[in-house]
């Protein structure tokens, strides 16, 4: 899927000889190419390189990882598909300036950067732990230089992971993460469950957009998807759920039985669920003094109460969630940065962030998971509706200078749902192309 973007004129005309003639004059924003996952693709679209600075504990359990995934490690000279650096090891401020040899490397990358550090509070000599830090924004500037649809992660990696290291390794250098750039995520030692013959997983809100997105990436990953909207949506939610081999469940999210219906359904059809994916969402925006209880409450009680609700019911039920479950939250980065006239989606989306950070001590003890993914501005129905202007300031305010597609955030729920994304815990990954206002 590496088209032009859908509903984006602007990023369809650049790539024209006119458009590329005219923004090259003008200055204007060129939106590269985003080369998303196809069936059948290679993990890269050249040779990977794996180096290490003073200290780098995991070069070698990378270059496993890139071999299995079928990338090609024999370099030369030219073009790289992925550069991956192990910093994890730099323990001193002279140590840093070694990052200054991977310049020539960075230059000539045409796909994925990702560097690996340490999790910063588990080092404990001062400068050591500033050195770690400080990676984050080596990682963050280094994203806002890169071209061409380039990226750059970083990895934190905990002591004793192997598994999820791996995982993490395969899906940040690969297209899945398209629009998955200048972000940290820590990677931990968590084992995966064994793997049921029929994994289910449940989406709310998949009626459409990323919800319809993220059925049809989780049933490509080997899933039966029970799609949940409402009623109203029930022609779309069968569409999406004929299309993906899976069933359909017409919820209100809000109502006062939505959590006991939902974990009856999971227990009693599908022997329990090992996916949720709290997606369902709704916008009143308007400005704070013009909001009225009606706006407020409604976006609360379905992007903020339904999820703590229905999780709490999921929890309490036996046998609606199988061994190793895994939840997903759908939070966004108006949660984390804020946005002028979404004062209440705003509040629901960081609401979830802390929703997914007080379950993930508790449900680790259980042997469960939970994370936030936070998008930032994505082509769906919803941002077509926004009015003109901050419509296209929304597209280009990003490192990758384009809206993502609702296939990015599917894309990562869909990694983030796999048995060997375990060490991945209480997490929110942002899938924004770097958004570059906020946060």
């Amino acid at each position: 899927m590496a088209g032009p973007l859908a509903g984006d004129p602007y990023g369809a005309f650049v790539r024209t000889g006119p458009g590329k003639f005219l923004a090259a004059r003008t200055g204007l924003p060129r939106p590269p190419r985003l080369r998303r996952y196809e069936e059948g693709q290679d993990l890269l679209t050249g040779p990977a390189l794996v180096t290490g600075l003073s200290g780098a504990a995991h070069v070698d359990a990378v270059r496993d990882a890139l071999r299995a995934a079928g990338a090609d490690l024999d370099v030369g000279t030219g073009p790289l598909g992925a550069l991956v650096v192990d910093a994890s090891g730099l323990r001193t401020v002279d140590q840093l300036g070694e990052l200054l040899a991977t310049a020539p490397d960075f230059k000539r990358t045409r796909g994925r950067v990702l560097v690996l550090s340490a999790v910063p509070p588990e080092v404990g000599d001062p400068e050591a732990r500033a050195v770690q830090q400080g990676l984050e924004g080596f990682v963050r500037s280094l994203g806002k230089e890169a071209r061409g649809g380039t990226t750059v992660n970083l990895l934190r990696v905990a002591d004793g992971t192997t598994t999820s290291l791996r995982s993490a390794v395969q899906f940040f250098c690969s297209a899945r993460s398209a629009y998955v750039d200048g972000q940290p995520l820590v990677v931990g030692p968590g084992e995966p469950q064994p793997v049921r013959d029929q994994r289910v997983a449940v989406v709310t809100g998949a009626a459409q957009g990323i919800g319809a997105a993220t059925a049809e990436v989780l049933a490509r990953t080997g899933h039966h998807v029970v799609c949940v909207d409402i009623a109203a949506s029930g022609e779309k939610l069968a569409a999406v759920a004929n299309r993906v081999g899976g069933s359909t469940l017409h919820l209100d999210v809000t109502a006062d039985s939505a959590p006991r219906t939902l974990a009856e359904h999971l227990a009693g059809r599908f022997e329990g669920a090992d996916v949720v994916v709290h997606n369902a969402g709704i916008t009143r925006d308007r400005s704070f003094v013009n909001l009225d209880e009606a706006a407020w409450g409604s976006v609360l009680a379905v992007n903020l109460g339904a999820p703590v609700r229905l999780t709490t019911a999921l929890l309490d039920h036996p046998g609606a969630l199988a061994p190793g479950a895994r939840f997903v939250c759908l939070s966004s980065m108006n949660g984390i940065a804020g946005a002028k006239g979404q004062t209440n989606y705003a509040t629901s989306k960081a609401g979830l962030i802390g929703l997914v950070q007080a379950l993930a001590g508790p449900l680790s003890e259980r042997g469960f998971a939970v994370n936030a993914v936070a998008p930032g501005f994505i082509e769906t129905p919803m941002t077509a509706a926004m009015p003109p202007v901050p419509r296209e300031l929304g597209r280009r305010t990003s490192s990758l200078q384009q809206g993502g597609l609702p296939v990015d955030v599917a894309e990562t729920i869909g990694w983030l749902a796999q048995p060997d994304a375990a060490g991945v815990d209480g997490q929110v990954l942002r899938v924004c192309g770097q958004n570059l206002l906020g946060a």
